[in-house]
């Protein structure tokens, strides 16, 4: 368990975006990775500023959180993220 930042969101509220950011991800492998955890590196990462090697360690793998943050940021076809559905 790692220690609560101050930009991370709630459990329950990352409950009610969950099924947007699902929503992107090609469904061929099980998810290995704790999405909850990925958001909040994600909201860190704007948060502070940081480079993506300088997520803190107790975050998912850098790589990790940039490729979801890659898919999540995609447009669709009208034009809109994930992101910014979430």
């Amino acid at each position: 368990m790692r220690k609560p930042y101050a930009s991370d969101i709630s459990r329950e509220k990352f409950e009610e975006i969950v099924p947007v950011l699902q929503s992107v991800r090609k469904r061929t492998k099980p998810t290995r990775v704790d999405l909850y955890e990925v958001f909040c590196a994600v909201l860190y990462l704007l948060r502070t500023g940081c480079q993506w090697r300088m997520l803190p360690r107790d975050c998912p793998k850098w790589r990790t959180v940039h490729s979801y943050f890659a898919k999540w940021s995609d447009p669709d076809q009208d034009g809109i993220s994930a992101l910014e559905w979430a």
